[in-house]
């Protein structure tokens, strides 16, 4: 359990710099400035880095196509309520999307670790890459949908180069491909860089974000499908597939991640209230200290 829990202040450290960095700096620092570098430069970096960085193998496909049935079917069931939930276009693009993208990379991977030892890495690993076309497919389209028509949320998916720096890593991992040590080096200080700066501006939105001014009814019904639907309904999946434990668990895992820092970055980009969004990713992280417990203690039952 400790392990765990120096994971997640590791993570905390940069999200406090972030914070006092704006509160320190004000209008000084340009928060879209920050995520286009980010998200059109850096996570490309991130992207090869993670993909590369251990062969995709095909026979592990079994444990992400899992996890995509149930975010889909989970993406399926939002929309039966959420519709009718939010009139703001905005809030509904936000109560659509932002409980399935999962903190499964920075977050979940150390967290299996801890939980199942590093056999658990490669189940991680490739159950995030499929968490990265989540985010930046679905995610983009949502966020995206609070502020553009159909056709240009689908156009805005085609324009981020991550999307197409995961496919080519991941022709060049299916071919055999392997990196020289140098060129992994330069992946890894694009990639860390990256993630903290990813960490650094979730701090810098959570500054000025005042929670009194949210809609209590997207912050329940939201923080409700993270916590509880979405884990009864991985549960009951899972109870009644005949997979490895280890699997299992690591699925189940990996679904109860707070909301990624990902969620930010798209609200910000697509300006589809990122105050809002931060507000949701801090509640969900803060909870998410309690429910990790709750989850590791059910994982005996997920398992059978």
């Amino acid at each position: 359990m400790s392990s765990i829990i120096f994971s997640l202040l590791g993570i905390y450290v940069f999200i406090l710099m972030g914070f006092i960095a704006k509160m320190s700096f004000k209008e000084q620092i340009d928060d879209k400035t920050i995520t286009l570098i980010n998200v059109y430069f850096l996570q490309v970096f991130l992207t090869f880095w993670g993909l590369l960085l251990h062969p995709v193998n095909i026979n592990l496909l079994y444990a992400p196509s899992i996890y995509l049935f149930i975010v889909l079917i989970a993406l399926g069931l939002s929309a039966l309520f959420a519709k009718k939930l939010f009139e703001d276009k905005k809030e509904y693009s936000i109560a659509m999307v932002a409980a399935i993208i999962g903190n499964t990379g920075n977050l979940g991977i150390p967290i299996n670790i801890a939980i199942f030892g590093e056999a658990s890495i490669p189940y991680t690993t490739i159950v995030n890459l499929v968490n990265v076309f989540v985010v930046y497919t679905i995610g983009v389209f949502y966020y995206s949908r609070g502020s553009f028509d159909t056709k240009t949320s689908l156009n805005n998916i085609l324009k981020l180069p991550i999307l197409w720096a995961a496919l080519i890593a991941i022709s060049l991992s299916v071919y055999g491909y392997t990196p020289s040590k140098t060129i992994l080096n330069t992946l890894m200080m694009g990639a860390y860089t990256s993630m903290t700066m990813q960490l650094f501006l979730f701090g810098i939105y959570l500054y000025g974000t005042k929670m009194k001014e949210l809609n209590k009814k997207l912050v329940v019904w939201v923080l409700f499908f993270k916590f509880l639907l979405l884990p009864i309904f991985t549960f009951g999946v899972l109870y009644f597939i005949d997979l490895d434990s280890m699997i299992k668990g690591i699925i189940f895992i990996e679904l109860m991640m707070p909301l990624a820092v990902a969620n930010v970055n798209l609200a910000s980009l697509y300006d589809c209230k990122p105050k809002v969004v931060t507000a949701l990713v801090f509640i969900s992280s803060v909870l998410f200290l309690g429910f990790i417990f709750i989850g590791v203690d059910i994982l005996d039952f997920v398992v059978l």
